[in-house]
C-alpha cells in the first residue's frame, strides 16, 4: 500500500514538474512587452509579427479588419463594457497603459468600435462624432489606397465638471486624437479615439501624431466578408 502510495504521489509530482516546463517554454515564446504580458490581450495580436517599432499586429474576434497594436498597451476585460462583440458585425474594444509619474500616473488609452455604416451617410456619422468628441464640425482628411479617413486633435481639460476644448493650443500639445476610418469597398468603418490623462502626458505633438497616425493607416477592412 505504502509502495502504490509512493507511485501515485511520484506520478503526481512528476506531472505537474512536466506541466510546470511546458508552461514555461510557451511562456518564453512571446515577446517581452506589456501586451503580451496579459492573456486577454495576447489572444489579439500575432506573437511573430512585430509590424514596426512598438507594435504588433492585431487581429479582430470579428475577422472583419487588422491593426497595429502598441505594444505597451493591453485589452480591458474587467468590466462587460471593456470589451463587447456581436458576431462578425460589431465590436468594441478599449485598451489602456498607465505610466507611474512622480507621486501621481499617466494614463493613455484607446477606444475603438469597429461597425457597419451606410457610406451615403458617411458625413452624417463623420459629423455627430467629431461634434461630440471636439465640438468640431470639418476634420482633416487623408486617404489610402482602401481606405478614407477623418481625423481631428485638441487639446481638452476640465474646470470643475465642465470640459474645454482648445484647438491649435501653443501651450499644451493634443492630449485628445479622433479618427473616423471608412472602407472604400464596403460599408465597414472604425471610429477610434485616443487620450490621455495626468501631467505632462504629452510632450511631443508631432511624435503622438505619427504615433496615431501609424495606428490609423495600418487598418485594413478583411475582403468579401
Amino acid at each position: 500500500m505504502k509502495k502504490c502510495t509512493k507511485a501515485i504521489i511520484a506520478v503526481i509530482a512528476g506531472a505537474a514538474i512536466l506541466i510546470g516546463v511546458i508552461w514555461l517554454i510557451n511562456e518564453s515564446s512571446y515577446p517581452n512587452a506589456p501586451a503580451f504580458d496579459d492573456h486577454f490581450t495576447r489572444k489579439f495580436l500575432n506573437k511573430d509579427k512585430k509590424v514596426d517599432d512598438g507594435f504588433y499586429e492585431f487581429k479582430s474576434k470579428t475577422g472583419q479588419y487588422t491593426m497595429w497594436f502598441p505594444e505597451e498597451y493591453q485589452v480591458l476585460h474587467k468590466y462587460r463594457e471593456d470589451y463587447t462583440r456581436n458576431g462578425e458585425s460589431y465590436e468594441n474594444w478599449s485598451a489602456s497603459y498607465i505610466k507611474p509619474y512622480e507621486n501621481d500616473q499617466q494614463t493613455y488609452a484607446i477606444k475603438a468600435e469597429f461597425s457597419e455604416n451606410g457610406m451615403k451617410s458617411e458625413l452624417i456619422y463623420v459629423e455627430s462624432l467629431f461634434k461630440e468628441q471636439l465640438d468640431s464640425k470639418k476634420p482633416k482628411q487623408l486617404e489610402t489606397s482602401h481606405t478614407r479617413i477623418y481625423y481631428d486633435y485638441a487639446y481638452t481639460y476640465f474646470r470643475g465638471t465642465n470640459q474645454h476644448i482648445v484647438h491649435d493650443s501653443k501651450e499644451n500639445p493634443p492630449n485628445l486624437y479622433v479618427a473616423y476610418v471608412a472602407d472604400k469597398n464596403s460599408d465597414k468603418v472604425i471610429k477610434l479615439i485616443y487620450d490621455s490623462v495626468g501631467e505632462n502626458t504629452e510632450t511631443n505633438k508631432m511624435d503622438r501624431k505619427k504615433w496615431f497616425f501609424k495606428m490609423l493607416q495600418s487598418i485594413k477592412f478583411v475582403k468579401g466578408n
